[in-house]
C-alpha cells in the first residue's frame, strides 16, 4: 500500500507554490479579455463560393483593418463567425467590404454589439455563478457526510474539497494568465464554463474518496487510526481514479489536437483542470482531513 497521506507535506509545498505564483500572476498581469468581458462585435456571414475561404485567408485579409481581439471561426454551410472589438457600424461596414473582396456575393446574418453595460453584467454573472457553484458543493458535501460526523465534522469535509477546488480552478487561470501573456489567448464565457465543468469534475473525484473514508470509518467504528484509514480509502479508489481521468484526459486531447479553433482553448482548460483535479482529490482534499484531525488531537505528526 502506497503512504500517500503520509507524504502530505510534499503536496502541500508543491500545490502552495502552484496557488502562489497563480495568484501574483493573476494580480500582476491579468487575463486577456475577449469580447465577452470588453464589449465588441459579433458578426456572422455565409460565402456563396464553393468552397469558401480559408481562415488564414480571411484573416489576411482583414488584417488591413487592424482589428483588435479578431477571432474567426468557421460555421456549417460556408458560414464564417467573426469576433472583434470595434463596436461602431463603420467597423462594420469595412469589415464586410473586405469580406466581399473574397466573395461579393457574401451575406451577412447578422451583427451584435455588446456593449460595456451588457460585457459588466457577464462578469457579475461569471463570478456569482462560480461563487454560488462552490458554496452549493461545500453545502451538499456537508449534508452527506453527516453519518461521519466525528472530530473531524462534516462540515470540514466540505471545506476540504472547496480548497481542492479553488487550488484546481487557480491553477487553471494562472496558466490561462501565461497563455493570454505569451500567445494572446483571451477568455469568455466559455472559459467560464470551463472552469464551473471542472469544478464538478473535481468535487466527484473527490466525493469517490471521501465516500470511501466514509464507508472505512463505519467499519471501523474508531478501531484504527484516522490517518491509516484515509491512506487506505484513497488507495483503494487510486486506480478508479486515475482510470477515469486518463479516459476523460484522451478524449479532451483529441477536442484540443482535432476540435478546431472555437473550442481549442476550452479543451486546454477543462484538460488541465482534469490533470489538476485528480491530483487534488487525492493528494490534497484527502490530506486536509487528516490535518485537521492532527490538529484537533493536538499533534505534530
Amino acid at each position: 500500500m502506497m503512504r500517500i497521506i503520509q507524504k502530505r507535506k510534499y503536496a502541500y509545498w508543491f500545490s502552495g507554490i502552484l496557488t502562489a505564483a497563480s495568484l501574483i500572476l493573476i494580480v500582476l498581469w491579468g487575463f486577456k479579455l475577449g469580447i465577452d468581458f470588453k464589449g465588441g462585435t459579433l458578426s456572422e456571414a455565409r460565402f456563396a463560393i464553393d468552397p469558401s475561404p480559408s481562415v488564414s485567408a480571411i484573416e489576411e485579409r482583414l488584417s488591413a483593418l487592424n482589428l483588435k481581439s479578431l477571432t474567426v471561426q468557421p460555421t456549417d454551410n460556408k458560414g464564417v463567425l467573426l469576433r472583434y472589438l470595434a463596436s461602431d457600424e463603420n467597423a462594420n461596414e469595412q469589415v464586410l467590404a473586405a469580406l466581399r473582396s473574397l466573395d461579393p456575393n457574401i451575406t451577412q446574418l447578422r451583427t451584435d454589439f455588446i456593449g460595456a453595460s451588457v460585457s459588466s453584467q457577464i462578469k457579475k454573472q461569471a463570478f456569482w455563478g462560480t461563487l454560488l457553484a462552490v458554496i452549493g458543493i461545500a453545502l451538499y458535501i456537508a449534508w452527506s457526510f453527516r453519518r461521519v460526523s466525528g472530530i473531524v465534522t462534516s462540515w470540514e469535509y466540505g471545506f476540504g474539497a472547496v480548497i481542492a477546488l479553488v487550488h484546481d480552478i487557480l491553477i487553471v487561470a494562472g496558466l490561462f494568465v501565461i497563455l493570454g501573456r505569451y500567445s494572446g489567448v483571451e477568455i469568455g464565457v466559455p472559459f467560464i464554463a470551463a472552469l464551473l465543468t471542472i469544478l464538478g469534475y473535481s468535487v466527484n473525484d473527490t466525493i469517490v474518496v471521501y465516500d470511501r473514508v466514509r464507508e472505512n470509518l463505519l467499519r471501523s467504528r474508531q478501531k484504527e487510526d484516522f490517518e491509516i484509514v484515509v491512506n487506505r480509502s484513497v488507495n483503494e479508489t487510486l486506480v478508479r481514479s486515475i482510470n477515469t481521468s486518463l479516459t476523460v484526459f484522451i478524449t479532451l486531447l483529441a477536442i484540443v489536437i482535432f476540435g478546431g479553433e472555437s473550442i481549442r482553448y476550452f479543451g486546454v482548460a477543462l484538460l488541465i483542470g482534469v490533470v489538476f483535479g485528480t491530483y487534488s482529490s487525492i493528494y490534497i482534499a484527502s490530506a486536509l482531513l487528516v490535518t485537521r484531525y492532527k490538529m484537533k488531537i493536538g499533534s505534530n505528526s
